[in-house]
């Protein structure tokens, strides 16, 4: 039977039958695990006759943090007031999910907490910012049900997962999309303005031809995976400048000489340029570490023809005869000995 993950909980997988409506709890094969395979919710399996997970199917895309798979949209939530709109945080996450090449639509909730002109301000500022950069926006209140038409169109079909800071409404977004739904949600703290966690695990919840997985959040996310030289080309705005810069490794920084991208900084908008040099840093830190401390590890495993196959480790692996009397010809030699010895 093939299916997808829809739920994982400790050692046992919960899978979705593709043809009915079979729900199976399911465990992985021990070749899998000698594979250090991960399997993450949104997969899509291939389970034997005894309920056991036996193959991964051809992923689209994969994220480690949170662990989900085969998504066709990630939906980027921001709030506009409580708490306010944390650029920098935004742009984290546009970048990162630009990196993997995940499609982004853009959700600013809490809509009814402003006056007219007000929201009309920022929803300006809002699109002037990300709209050229080809972003869909829309703009929500979860409490009013305001936006949520629009929103339910744009997700139509679609698997995704909600991603943002704690307390900008993932939870009642969803609750209100999903009226037979009813998850957690928190409220926002007095004292620091942040939102608590609510959400705790990973699983799939599926409603009107929708596929929403829901995740506990894209935490600790740092740019501790990308050069510096590639940073850049994951801001349209910068690579567009990019390409005249007078040095190719440029780096695009005040201190840079003949760098185009600082010669049209006015064209830029200024949270963005600061989100690339606050990234940029982590990207150093990153590139830093892998120069002086990084250390290859090798696969526990190899493909071949589609097929998964599980590597003998090196220190279990046997010197070929000839191996073993060249490296004793070569020691006989630097201690003076005779072959005939």
């Amino acid at each position: 039977m093939q299916g997808q993950v829809f739920k994982i909980h400790s050692d046992f997988y919960y899978v979705k039958s593709d043809n009915e409506d079979l729900i199976l709890e399911c465990k992985l094969r021990e070749v899998l695990k000698k594979q250090k395979l991960k399997i993450k919710v949104g997969d899509f399996v291939e389970t034997d006759k005894g309920g056991a997970i036996k193959k991964l199917l051809k992923r689209k895309n994969t994220l480690e943090r949170p662990c989900v798979s085969n998504l066709d949209m990630v939906a980027v939530v921001s709030s506009l007031m409580e708490p306010d709109i944390d650029y920098i945080q935004l742009n984290r996450y546009l970048i990162f999910l630009k990196y993997h090449k995940i499609p982004v639509l853009l959700c600013f909730n809490k809509d009814d907490l402003m006056n007219e002109s007000e929201l009309a301000l920022i929803k300006d500022k809002i699109k002037k910012i990300y709209e050229p950069l080809g972003y869909k926006t829309v703009f929500t209140s979860a409490l009013y049900n305001d936006g949520l038409d629009e929103f339910k169109k744009l997700i139509k079909g679609k698997t995704i997962a909600f991603c943002g800071l704690s307390g900008v409404g993932k939870s009642s977004i969803l609750n209100a999309l999903n009226k037979s739904g009813n998850l957690k949600t928190g409220s926002v703290s007095e004292k620091n303005k942040r939102g608590r966690h609510t959400t705790r695990h990973c699983e799939i919840i599926e409603f009107d031809k929708i596929k929403i997985i829901d995740t506990p959040g894209f935490s600790r996310l740092t740019f501790d995976f990308i050069l510096p030289k590639d940073l850049g080309n994951l801001f349209d705005e910068i690579k567009k400048y990019k390409t005249k810069c007078k040095f190719s490794d440029c780096l695009h920084e005040a201190k840079d000489e003949g760098c185009n991208v600082i010669k049209n900084l006015d064209k830029i908008d200024s949270k963005r340029y600061e989100s690339y040099l606050n990234f940029l840093k982590e990207a150093k830190e990153f590139k830093q570490k892998v120069t002086y401390e990084g250390q290859k590890e090798e696969d526990s495993f190899k493909i071949n023809q589609d097929k998964n196959f599980v590597k003998i480790s090196s220190k279990k692996r046997f010197h070929s005869r000839r191996k073993i009397n060249q490296a004793t010809k070569n020691l006989k030699n630097l201690t003076g000995e005779n072959e005939d010895d």
